[in-house]
């Protein structure tokens, strides 16, 4: 279905999201429209392996030790985008969001397609992010091609997003990951967002 440019809603070990392939430009700007997103809003990536976030990013030292640390899990990391990567996802911008999720089915359907996916949750702009199938089936119906039904979300919370892309560290999102935990693995103070 992603191959043929459908969008699947999908469990996660945090919240349910919505998908499609990240290079399908169609498929992303029916997302946008299924959601009601601002096409200049960025969204996240899902990747299958820490070891995929170098096709599309540039992955830093201090990406690493974050990475190596939290993923696969529930923190999202803002990195500068890979000169040659491009995803009408990213809303033109030079940076890109990835995750690689605590969720084995996720990270197969991510391998199989072989490129990422887009992450973000399976709602409506402005509504509260699914934690069941049944919340899916609510706001999306008959807008996508496929729900999978795993169950309640373990978490219950979006993930934790922290941009790393300017001189200091910044949580944009809080979430399932806690600022304490991010700043012992970084063993330095980490900034809120303002």
């Amino acid at each position: 279905m992603l191959r043929d440019g459908g969008l699947v809603c999908y469990p996660t070990d945090t919240v349910y999201g919505i998908g499609a392939a990240a290079s399908d430009d169609a498929a992303v700007r029916r997302l946008f429209a299924v959601k009601g997103r601002s096409l200049d809003k960025p969204l996240p990536l899902l990747l299958a392996d820490v070891s995929d976030a170098a096709r599309v990013a540039e992955v830093t030292p201090l990406a690493k030790a974050l990475a190596t640390r939290f993923w696969p899990g529930a923190l999202t990391i803002v990195m500068r985008k890979a000169v040659s990567y491009r995803s009408l996802a990213l809303a033109g911008g030079d940076t890109v969001a990835l995750r690689v999720p605590d969720h084995g089915l996720v990270r197969r359907i991510v391998r199989a397609l072989g490129e990422p996916i887009t992450g973000t949750s399976a709602n409506r702009a402005g509504t509260r992010a699914p934690i069941s199938a049944a919340e899916v089936a609510f706001q999306m119906g008959e807008m996508v091609e496929l729900i999978i039904d795993g169950g309640q979300s373990r978490t219950r919370l979006e993930s934790t997003v922290i941009d790393i892309t300017h001189d200091k560290p910044e949580i944009v999102r809080d979430g399932a990951v806690s600022r304490g935990e991010v700043e012992e693995a970084l063993g330095r103070a980490v900034r809120a967002k303002a």
